[in-house]
């Protein structure tokens, strides 16, 4: 039970180093949160159940399914809030392609 609950933390840690790149690569913001959220439930909850293995049938583990169900539950609905808030401020998607395009055209180059 140790090796799998310590391989399912490692894969955890990779989601999270994954995760991490992808918010430097994304420029937009929509994008960024998204790969946050992946973050916070996809990876975060790889390690909560890697370590739940890694200490068995307890109440430590218990506390970390407990835990665990928070997470699901409340993570998504807060990245939602955040861009919603956003959008609703009126944060405009930027698209670095667009961006581009339009500066392109503006010194009358054509694409």
């Amino acid at each position: 039970m140790e090796i799998l609950g310590n391989i399912i933390i490692m894969i955890g840690v990779v989601f999270m180093v994954v995760g991490i790149i992808g918010i430097f690569k994304f420029e937009n913001f929509y994008t960024r949160i998204l790969v946050a959220a992946k973050i916070d439930t996809v990876a975060v909850l790889t390690v909560i159940i890697g370590f739940a293995v890694l200490h068995g049938l307890s109440s430590f583990s218990l506390k970390l399914l407990l835990l665990l169900c928070i997470i699901m539950i409340l993570d998504p609905l807060a990245t939602h809030m955040v861009a919603r808030s956003a959008y609703l401020s009126g944060y405009k998607i930027e698209d670095h392609q667009t961006k581009g395009k339009q500066a392109k055209d503006s010194r009358g180059e054509s694409s």
